[in-house]
């Protein structure tokens, strides 16, 4: 099964702990604060892997994690950094917020490396705490969490031209005759499961890349079928090649497959309407009798001064040539670059749930405030020296918390109350 989009669950790295530790050599009685920093928590960095298209890695396994860095060690040595979680995708996958759907990277148009989820700091070592008046610090700071996010993975095939239609009305016959592509041919009264990709050469002109868009159903748009799959695909690409069977063969009406097929692609993404569109009247070696003026219909029915019809016949190579060249000028007067998505989400300032915190207001009027945090750097401070609660009171006012209070109401002399600590605040 070709897989083209995924779900999973990232995590950079926690930053380790700083660390609480003194000198203690023979002779020398009174030695200093010697605890080193914790290490850096690992990236989670997405690289293109051009050997991989498809997202079948990510359909058995939902969540990624980058190592966490070590605590700070005695003797000033610096915790180890967390390895890095490298993760491959097949180029053209475009990372999004699951929640949003707003981009964050997408992994094409040159973006081959791209650090999605930085690893959480160390936490800086006793050492980096002593003063002329404190001399022997007894905390440290805790390493920042790393974070975490779900993302959604979705691959949009990196193409110039986007071949589309009902299936089995000749698109793979088309692609192996075109191009060095080797898709599967038969008779598929459904569709084909995945996207071919092939590169026409042309004589005298630049060459393109074609896409094989498996064929489209109507409600396509409203995910019946794959269609989901498929129509994203089409975004990338900067003209679409329509093709119906001109011949009816299967008894169907090439008029009402173009109007069904761009009903679908207006209802996906209105703006796939305004790229130019080319009409292929496939089929026409099986054209005959009252059918033989179906290119003609067509032709009053859709074409305009940037939308053409060609009858062709992929099985025999008539009308090809013309179909392939009016195709390649179009896109020589077109801008080269590849059709990129801009950054949407910017995870650097994304914050995590569990570093939040709540402030409430107890029976007593205490301002009760929790979070994990908070108790976490509860544990690492001795409130109970004077450098330490300041240490605490700036890591508060860094983390906003004081800013809430006040916006809480909070007076002169109103207790604060943290997980068995009660303060009187004053400003």
């Amino acid at each position: 099964m070709f897989a083209d989009r995924a779900k999973i669950i990232i995590k950079s790295g926690n930053g380790g702990n700083g660390h609480v530790s003194f000198r203690r050599e023979k002779y020398v009685p009174n030695g200093g604060p010697d605890g080193g920093d914790g290490g850096k928590g690992g990236d989670i960095i997405f690289i293109v892997d051009e050997g991989m298209n498809t997202l079948s890695d990510y359909r058995y396994r939902r969540k990624f994690a980058a190592q966490n860095g070590e605590e700070g060690r005695k003797k000033n040595c610096h915790g180890r950094d967390g390895e890095d979680m490298i993760l491959k995708v097949p180029e053209g996958t475009v990372i999004k917020e699951l929640e949003s759907g707003k981009v964050i990277a997408d992994m094409s148009g040159g973006n081959m490396r791209q650090v999605v989820l930085k690893g959480g700091r160390g936490g800086l070592g006793n050492q980096h705490f002593a003063t002329a008046t404190m001399q022997a610090p007894k905390y440290a700071k805790p390493g920042r969490e790393g974070m975490e996010l779900e993302v959604l993975l979705e691959l949009k095939v990196i193409a110039d031209v986007g071949l589309v239609g009902f299936p089995n009305v000749g698109k793979s016959t088309f692609l192996s005759r075109v191009t060095n592509a080797q898709p599967k041919i038969a008779n598929y009264h459904f569709t084909t499961l995945s996207p071919n990709l092939g590169v026409v050469d042309l004589d005298g002109s630049s060459g393109f890349v074609i896409a094989d868009i498996p064929g489209l159903i109507e409600g396509a748009s409203e995910g019946i079928g794959l269609g989901h799959e498929f129509l994203r695909h089409i975004e990338r690409t900067k003209v679409m090649i329509h093709m119906v069977d001109a011949a009816g063969t299967e008894g169907r009406d090439p008029v009402e497959d173009i109007y069904a097929i761009n009903k679908e692609l207006e209802a996906y993404n209105p703006k796939l309407l305004e790229k130019p569109q080319v009409i292929a009247a496939n089929k026409m070696d099986a054209v005959y009798g009252e059918k033989s003026d179906v290119v003609e219909t067509l032709r009053a029915e859709f074409e305009t001064d940037v939308r053409k019809v060609f009858p062709i016949s992929a099985v025999s190579g008539k009308g090809l040539k013309e179909l392939l060249y009016y195709v390649g000028g179009l896109l020589k007067n077109m801008d080269d670059a590849p059709i990129v998505y801009e950054q949407e989400f910017d995870p650097s300032v994304f914050i995590l749930k569990e570093e939040s915190y709540t402030v409430e207001r107890a029976d007593d009027a205490a301002f009760v405030v929790e979070g994990p945090k908070i108790e976490k750097m509860l544990g690492y401070t001795n409130i109970e020296s004077e450098k330490g609660f300041l240490f605490f009171q700036k890591f508060l006012r860094e983390q906003g918390i004081l800013k809430e209070l006040e916006e809480r109401g909070i007076q002169d002399g109103d207790v604060v109350r943290m997980y068995g600590h009660e303060f009187d605040y004053y400003k």
